[in-house]
């Protein structure tokens, strides 16, 4: 595994970090090894981790193999409020719905949708959140290669997912992301 570093101004080092889950936990994105703050919520973190793996082994179980993890949790922030990601899918499995009925039948919580009517508002936060971020603390995207993802740049531009999702939204500077895998690779 590669050590994982922060920049100087608090973002994984830019590119694709591809990561198992026992990595992952063992990462300085969880331990905080390389960090100076005494603050910093590694049981948090593990437990975030815990809950990306079980929505991630449930994409792996329908057939998405491409999943990737950043958000604040890939800054160094010492309690991130949750994880971000995305992953793959070819547009008619999404446009059809099946992924979302095979993802809701593997899931307990039936979490799986994109709606905006199934956000609800949850006290001290601005935004209406996902049935997912409700039981997880974290939100994990369709995209579609090739299809903009509704984020622009600081021109204005439409990105992708994996463009937008490889820049912080504080500042906009490049940071790195995760892509988890299966196996070491």
């Amino acid at each position: 595994m590669t050590e994982l570093h922060f920049t100087p101004e608090g973002n994984l080092l830019p590119g694709d970090h591809p990561l198992t889950f026992h990595e992952l936990r063992g990462s300085m994105l969880v331990t905080g090894s390389h960090v100076k703050s005494r603050s910093w919520d590694s049981i948090w973190r593990l437990h975030l981790v815990d809950n990306i793996e079980a929505l991630t082994r449930e994409l792996w179980r329908v057939g998405i193999e491409r999943v990737f993890a950043d958000g604040s949790f890939v800054e160094d922030k010492d309690h991130p409020i949750d994880i971000d990601g995305y992953f793959e899918v070819p547009l008619e499995r999404l446009a059809s719905g099946s992924l979302q009925r095979d993802l809701n039948r593997l899931s307990p919580h039936k979490s799986w949708t994109w709606s905006p009517t199934a956000r609800r508002r949850v006290p001290g936060f601005q935004k209406l959140q996902l049935p997912m971020w409700l039981h997880y603390r974290v939100e994990l995207y369709p995209h579609v290669p090739g299809l903009m993802s509704g984020i622009t740049d600081e021109y204005g531009n439409d990105l992708e997912f994996p463009a937008a999702f490889r820049r912080s939204r504080r500042d906009g500077a490049p940071r790195g992301i995760v892509e988890l895998k299966r196996h070491a690779p």
